[in-house]
Order: structure tokens, then sequence, then C-alpha cells
């Protein structure tokens, strides 16, 4: 920051400029103070608390009661829990109720953490703003009406309409490609309506705006506004004096920010339609000395106040509410943005943000898992908890253990976390406290198992059976057909079910581990319910164990090939196949050659292989790649010599295991490994899914420094470098490949959080992944995926805060491949994606213990099957103790400030989430009506059924947002419509 100890000399001269100017109408400026307080990104949540946090909420608060003038906007749920929870005092709790009731400070998005837009899957989004709006709603009864996205790393179309079915009447952006903003600034058009969904469109469409160049900062560049100092880490100092970073104004300096202020006001306002400016006043950790920021302001805004005539503006503290009424009640005619969104961010030419599409590859596998984990466990604790409880689990010790793993899923999908830009301690804390709460549900889970086993026949615990007990519980809405795999000691396996029947069960050698076995089970599953398995190690050769257990794969081994291939017309082909796929495979290379599709009768050529992207190290050759920007040096090469393949076949499955060797005569081990898996499972009712995708895991490092590994698939699609990729698992958009100048292959990529696809007129490609990454077309019928990067760089402030991403881990990401006409990976996309997502969950015992499985042992509720084109989103119990009833609910929190009241168990939160747009397929496409009562009977009687918001704290009755004028005619707006889109309700019994 430069030194202003001389602005008193030009003061009288700027000051007389602005009394000379004697503009026709006063701009009424909207003065934000904020604190942008990331969830972790550099210091862990803990450090950030101690250092700044929980100052910014004490300070603010005492602030705010000194002068009613003031106002705050508050963000992250996040700190302000736990500051609200363990810090504050019971006088500081009443003076935040007094200011939210009188207006001063209002919380915007209300979610646990300012989410990010690219990486996060739309069901975590939904999560954490749940988790966020719970509290507030339950604590306050006040319900967050405008969203601040102001730090995501682009803009997804899925945001604004998760907002607007949640009840936000407007909706803040910051960060879009720079080419982009200044074009929309030139034309005003940085606020505009937004609709983001195709099929919900004007029925959920949200005013957004677009913060202008200057971003969220009011610390214009080394010209101050910054008052209270510089947060100190890991502690604030002892004696809580911090020094003021910017010169604190005085009657001789005053007119120097008089002018600052005026005159990027006067700039700002000739971008946009009203007279009406909204001017964000804080940055990152500011506001932890609030005294020191508010004592300069408040000067400066009554000093422009009483020269708004002859300044041409007026200033004034505000909420988003308050500038947003203003913008409203100006009633403009609003353009409309369609359900594009603005990804890929680039901060400018050469600084292409999609770099952090793969950054921390395994965070991101680890986030996925673990929401997966979270989203079984909620159905079966519901289901426990219904129609009636059993008395051996103690149900408050069970929610308990879902909460921690929702706070813990909910804080990863910040925009520094999610996204792996953060410094390694900070991974460290998210994946301390993903493991954490993913071990209290898994003990929830077995205990509910337990509790549903009836205890062990005495006569049969002297058997001593050597093996395991396996419980598979399908947390989807409907039976699925496929095929779990287990790790096994043992070569020799029988596996029957409840029933004493014999199971289809297939083993082989571990391709991870030596001295083990893969043991692939063939299962059936009703939605929500349970498969029950005894594995147990048999005797006898191994053709006896045939007749009687799991068959034995064998495995063939083909020796290296150099990666030189041969003439196309000498290629020797080998292939795999079954009900609805042959894969060929060429011999004289060992790679992936083409896939024959049954259902249209066509061979696709198909090419996979690992390429890496090298990054420049060294600032005084170039631009560099980071955590968040990819800056390949050139094209993508070959770090591989030589391919060595194993087919591992069998009766239930066949694996293709495909090896990459950086060197011809490279020792055993391997950088990169693709494992392929076709299932032989007849194309019938029930076992579509499996049959039809192609099933890969990856192995994928450790990588050399300063590579970004991807997976391009080459085929004889003529796609002409058409992409299409999802945003956030939600909803698809067609990615056209642009000719940029400059840093062309990095602005060409995209965010892929569950599928992407390439198509012509007769094919489409489809790939499904486990957890989020980047993809890009680059060529004709190319698809490549970034699976992950190590990365470092001698650029002095990366270097400092240790964001180098110099990751070394070895990382298993999984893509499912889709290959047919249009028609059919349509009706079959979503319903894979989320077989992927959400696979069965195996929980694993020792048989010898004290709870075993026997034939009939098992007590099964009714499965809960939904229809094809819809998917149960979310079957949960929140533990909400607030009155559905608004009304009754804020007399409750006038009669009860002392304490939280007991979590409330009869409520259940319902989610729908219909998977299919508008036209696109002509039967799952039409609208759906539910007979929950049917649907839901496993739970008993359905005592009463509640349409909410989609977070749940608004009566869908009673909830009205905004309407913004357009150029074309006015929609209802309500909460549901036909088509794709999330949907609530609560379930009450008596």
């Amino acid at each position: 920051m430069w030194s202003v100890c001389w602005l008193p000399v030009l003061t009288q001269l700027l000051l007389l400029r602005f009394l000379v100017a004697q503009p026709v109408s006063p701009i009424r400026v909207f003065v934000v103070p904020h604190s942008h307080m990331d969830v972790g990104w550099i210091y862990t949540v803990q450090e950030s608390l101690r250092a700044y946090a929980a100052n910014v909420y004490t300070t603010v608060v005492e602030q705010l009661m000194l002068q009613k003038q003031r106002r705050f906007i508050a963000v992250e749920q996040e700190y302000f829990r736990l500051w609200w929870d363990g810090i504050a005092s019971y006088r500081q709790k009443r003076q935040v109720r007094h200011l939210l009731a009188t207006r001063r400070l209002e919380f915007v998005i209300g979610g646990q953490v300012m989410h990010d837009e690219t990486v996060a899957h739309f069901d975590d989004q939904i999560l954490q703003l749940t988790e966020g709006h719970g509290f507030l709603y339950e604590t306050f009864g006040i319900r967050p009406r405008f969203s601040w996205q102001i730090d995501s790393f682009g803009a997804s179309a899925t945001t604004p309409t998760l907002f607007a079915l949640a009840g936000f009447h407007a909706h803040v952006i910051s960060r879009i490609d720079y080419a982009l903003k200044d074009t929309m600034q030139n034309s005003q058009g940085l606020q505009f309506v937004w609709r983001g969904s195709p099929t919900l469109s004007a029925q959920q469409e949200i005013f957004t705006h677009v913060l202008d160049q200057y971003n969220y900062c009011s610390c214009l560049p080394s010209q101050g506004f910054n008052w209270d100092g510089t947060a100190v880490f890991p502690n604030s100092p002892p004696d809580r004096v911090f020094h003021p970073k910017s010169v604190p104004i005085t009657w001789n300096n005053i007119n120097y920010y008089v002018s600052l202020l005026v005159d990027n006001v006067k700039e700002r306002a000739t971008w946009f339609r009203t007279p009406h400016l909204l001017w964000p006043w804080g940055c990152d950790k500011q506001f932890f000395n609030a005294s020191l920021q508010f004592s300069n302001m408040d000067p400066l805004l009554d000093f422009i106040n009483s020269n708004s005539s002859k300044l041409g503006i007026s200033v004034e503290y505000a909420t988003l509410a308050d500038y947003f009424e203003a913008v409203q009640a100006h009633n403009a005619s609003w353009r409309v943005h369609t359900h594009g969104d603005f990804l890929p961010y680039s901060s400018d030419p050469f600084q292409a943000w999609t770099g952090f599409y793969a950054s921390r590859s395994g965070l991101k596998a680890l986030a996925r898992r673990a929401s997966a984990l979270l989203y079984a466990g909620e159905s079966m604790f519901t289901r426990y908890m219904w129609p009636a409880p059993h008395q051996h689990l103690d149900p408050a010790w069970a929610l308990k253990q879902l909460q921690r793993l929702r706070w813990a899923v909910s804080e990863v999908q910040h925009h520094d976390a999610i996204t792996g830009t953060q410094s390694p301690k900070v991974r460290d804390m998210h994946e301390e406290n993903l493991s954490s709460g993913m071990q209290g549900v898994q003990e929830l889970m077995a205990s509910i198992v337990r509790d549903r086993t009836p205890p062990i026949d005495p006569g049969a615990a002297d058997q001593e059976p050597v093996g395991h007990s396996a419980v598979v519980y399908n947390p989807l809405a409907w039976t699925v057909t496929t095929i779990v795999t287990l790790t096994v000691g043992f070569s020799r396996v029988s596996v029957t079910d409840e029933s004493g029947q014999q199971v289809a069960a297939q083993i082989q050698e571990s391709k991870k581990t030596q001295s083990a076995y893969d043991l692939h089970v063939l299962t059936t599953i009703p939605g929500l319910s349970y498969r029950y398995y005894s594995i147990r190690s048999t005797e006898g050769t191994q053709e006896e164990t045939n007749q009687l257990g799991a068959s034995l794969a064998r495995t063939s081994n083909f020796g290296r090939k150099k990666k030189t291939p041969a003439r196309p017309r000498d290629r020797h082909l080998i292939h795999v196949e079954n009900d609805c796929y042959t894969v060929f495979l060429d011999r004289d290379t060992n790679l992936l050659h083409s896939i024959w599709e049954r259902g249209s009768n066509r061979t696709v050529q198909v090419t996979q292989e690992f390429m890496e992207y090298h990054a420049n190290a060294d600032l005084k050759y170039g631009f560099v790649s980071d955590n968040f920007v990819f800056m390949p040096i050139d094209s993508a090469k070959r770090p591989w010599n030589s391919v060595g393949m194993q087919i591992v076949a069998g009766k239930l499955m066949t694996e293709i295991r495909q090896y990459f060797y950086r060197w011809a005569q490279a020792p055993r081990n391997h950088t990169y490994a693709i494992y392929s898996r076709l299932a032989h499972v007849p194309l019938a009712q029930g076992a579509e899914l499996l049959c039809r995708r192609i099933e890969q895991e990856y192995r994928v490092g450790p990588l050399e420094l300063n590579r970004e590994a991807i997976l391009r698939t080459s085929t004889s699609l003529h796609n002409k470098q058409v992409l299409h990729s999802d945003n956030n698992g939600y909803q698809m958009q067609r990615r056209v490949f642009q000719k940029y100048s400059s840093n062309g292959i990095a602005r060409n990529y995209y965010p892929m959080a569950q599928s992407a696809f390439i198509e012509d007129g007769r094919s489409r490609l489809v790939l499904l992944s486990k957890q989020a990454h980047g993809v890009s077309s680059q060529e004709n019928g190319q698809v490549e995926v970034m699976l992950h990067r190590r990365l470092w760089n001698n650029f002095d402030w990366a270097l400092d805060y240790d964001l180098t991403l110099n990751d070394t881990s070895t990382v298993y990401p999984v893509l499912w491949l889709l290959l047919g006409p249009q028609s059919l990976t349509t009706r079959l996309r979503q319903r894979c994606g989320l077989a992927l997502q959400h696979a069965p969950v195996v929980l694993l015992r020792e048989l010898n213990e004290s709870a075993q499985i026997f034939p009939g042992s098992q007590r099964q509720q009714e499965a809960v099957t939904l229809p094809p084109s819809l998917h149960l989103q979310i079957l949960s119990i929140p533990g909400w103790n607030y009155s559905s009833n608004h009304t009754e609910h804020l007399q409750d929190l006038q009669k009860r400030h002392r304490g939280k009241a007991k979590a409330d168990l009869r409520r259940v939160l319902l989610r729908l989430h219909h998977l299919y747009e508008e036209g696109e397929d002509p039967v799952l496409s039409q609208p759906v009506r539910v007979n929950l009562q049917a649907v839901l009977q496993g739970l008993g009687s359905v005592g009463a059924v509640e349409e909410r918001s989609l977070t749940g704290t608004w009566d869908g009755n009673t909830l009205h947002r905004w309407s913004w004028r357009t150029q074309e005619p006015p929609h209802h707006r309500g909460l549901g419509a036909p088509g794709s889109g999330p949907c609530l309700g609560i379930l009450a019994t008596p």
C-alpha cells in the first residue's frame, strides 16, 4: 500500500474540482459493509477463527449497536455458528437478535459456506445451503433472500436455479471471464434476469447482478479504504491492538478520500442502467477491527451527504435488501439471460482458471465418497426410525453422527476446498473432518444392521466358520442389479444369501494388493433395502469349489508393446464381449482399438491413452500453472513408452488391465493403468444399466514434477470439437471449441462434475465420473479428461503460503463409458450416473463376531420404488426443532432465548428430482404424479405432507418472490414445474 502522508497538500484542488460539477440527479450509492472470510484456504478454520473471524462478529455487533445508520452483511455460517455457539455472550446474542429485527444486520446466502460452482455436485450445494438455512431459521426465524456468490471461480447456471427454489429475490456474482465482463460493462449489461434451467425457465428465474471490474473489494489499488489493519496468524495480538492499514481520515485529508470515492462512483455509475449503485465496502478478512473501520467511514459518508448536491452523489450504509429494493422499485425492463453458464473463468488472456478442475484429485474423490455415504446413512436411519425405532440404538447419538458428516461435507463445498486450491494443512483439515464423519456414519449403519439382526444361535457359535458376513444396502429408490467387489484373503470362496442359496460370484487375483483376491458378487437389491451374504472359505479342489462357490477367473498375459503402432492393415485384434458391446483391443499396441455397439450395429473406433501437459516452473520464462490456473507450455505429450496388458476372464465379468510404463525396460512399477470391466449379465429387465456400461478405473501417479495428466479418448465420431459437459451434475451445457489467439488449450477446458459426452448424428459416447474433473475436446472426435496434477513454481507468493500443489499422491479415479444412439444414452445417462454416484454400501464383518447372518434371520421393510424418471434426492430426519408454521415458530422463539430445543425426530425431509429435461425423452420427460402414501408405505402411515422451499424453511404456499420486468410476458413463479428439477416436501406422522 502506498504512503498517503502527502495527501493534505492536494485536498483543496481536488475538492474544488468536485464543487464545480452540477449533476442533474444524484447517484444513490448503497455502501454495503462486508468481510470475505474463506472457510479454509491458506489457514485452517480454527486458525482463522482465532486470528480474525471471531473478532469480526464481536466488533461488528458492538459497532452496529453504537450507531443506528450502520449496516453489515454476514455470509458464511460456519464461522458465525462457531462464534455463536462457543464465543458470543448472552448480551451479544440479544444484540444480534435486535440488529436482525431492525434490519441493520443481514445474512446473505445463509449457507454453511460460499460454495464452489464448478466441481461441487448440486446435491452437496443443496446440503450446505440447508445446513445454514436450518440453523438461521431455527435460531432467529429468518430466511435469507439474497445471494452473495462473489468469489466462486466462474458462475454455474445451477446456482441461480437453486437460489430461486430456495426463495431468493436476487443473485450477486463476480468472477466471470474478463473479456465478457468488459463487454457487459460497456453495454450496461451487468444486470439481467437469469433463467438457469431450460425446463424451469421463467418459473424459477432470478434477477442477477454482476459486480463490475472492481470486484468485491473496496480497497482500490494503492488507495486505501481499509483501516482495520492486518490479521495476525495464528493468533491475534494479546492486547488486541491493530494498527490501521490505511491513513486514518482527518479534516486535513478527508477531501482526498472523497475524491477517490466520488471518482470511482461516477465511473461505475456509467455501467448500470439505474441511478442506484452497489458499492461493496470490505475485502478479505476486513472488519475484524470494526471500530477503526466505521470510525473512518462515518465522517466520509457524512461529508459526502452534506455536499450531495454539489458532488452529484448520496451515500448510505445498506444491506443487499436495501439496494435490491431500490432497484426493483425502479421498475426497469431487464434483459434475459438463458440457461447458459459463465464458464470457464479467465482473469486475463493467460490466466484461465481451469486447472483447479483437477487439483487435489484425492480430496475431490474423498469428498464425493463422503457425500454418498451420508446419503445412504440418512435414508437408512430414517427407515430405522419409522414407523417405530428399536430399543438398542440411541437416536440422539445417531443424529449426532449424521450431523457431523453433514457439517464436514458442507464445509468442503467451499470454493477453496473441493476445488483443491488450498494449502496442504487446510487439505489435511478437510480430510480429517471427512474421514472422522464417515467413520461415525459407518458405525451408525453397522449399529442399525446389528439391531435388525437377531442374536446368534448358541449352537452355531461352536462352528467358528472362517470368512465374512456382508450386508449390502441399496440407497437408491429403485431396484439395482450390480456387481459389488470385496477383498478377501482366500481364493476358494462360497457365497450364500440370506436364504442360504448360492450366489453368482467370481474370484480373481487382486489388481492392487498382493496375496489378496477380488471377490465380485452379483446382487439385485430393491430400493432402500438390504441383502445379506455369508462369504466362507471352502476346502477341496478348485473344480469342486467352482461347482459350489465363486468361479475362478483366468488371466491371460500379453507382453509389453512399444508405443509405435504397426501399419493399419497389419492390425491384430482380440476382443472381449457381452450382450451389449464387443470391445476390440490392438494386439500390436495393447491399446483399445474400437467398440461395436449391438443396439445400433455400429463399430466406433475408440483409442485411449494417457498424456501429460508440461507446465513452466520459472516465472522468468513465462506464465505458470498453479492450484487455480492451467497454463500448458505446449500440446500434450505421451509420458509412456510401452504398454503391458492382462485379460482376466470369468463367467460374471471380464477385466482388461492395461499398464503404461515410462520406459520400455522399466521395473514392474507403472505410472498409469486402466482397468476396464464388462459384465456378462443378460440384457434383461433390471440388468440393462449393468450391461450397457464399460466400467473403468485408472491408476495415475505419482507424477513427475510440473506434469498435468489427462486421459485422451480418440474416436471416429465427428463431433467437430463440440462437447457437452454438466453443470454440477444437474444439467448439460453445450461447449463449442473457441479459437483464441492465446492460451487456447486451457480456455477450452470445462468442469465435469459428473458427466460429459461427444456425439455425431448416429452415436454418442458418454463419460460418467465418480468425482469432478476437467474435460475438453481439443480435436475432432476427441475427449480428454484431466485426472491429476503435480506443480511447483518459483512464484514467491505461492511459496510463502505453500500453494504450489506439489501433489505426490497416486489416485484412482473412475469413469463409466456408455456408447450408443442418442435416444438410448439419453434414457440411460442420468440413471447410470446415479448408479455410479450412489453404489450399494457394503458393511463387512468377520463371521465369528457375535451377530452372524442365518437363513431367514433378517427383518426387511417394504421396498421403496419410484417411477423411472424420478430420483429420491434425499430422505432424511433433519432434527429441526422449529414449527413449520412461521407464526408459531416466531412465538416459540420469543419464549425460549435461553437454549436450544430438543431435536425433532418426527419430521422427515423428502426431496424428489425429476431426472429429464423437457423434450429430452418422449416418455420420461413427462410430468409425474406420485402417491407418497403408496411409495413410502415402508415408513408407516403418512400423517401430513407439506410442500416446502428447497432448504425447507419456507412453506410453499407462503413463498412469494419478487417479479422482475423483462421484454417477455410475465410467468407464474411457483415452487414446482414439470421436467428436470428438485422439489421438496416434509412428511410428518401423528
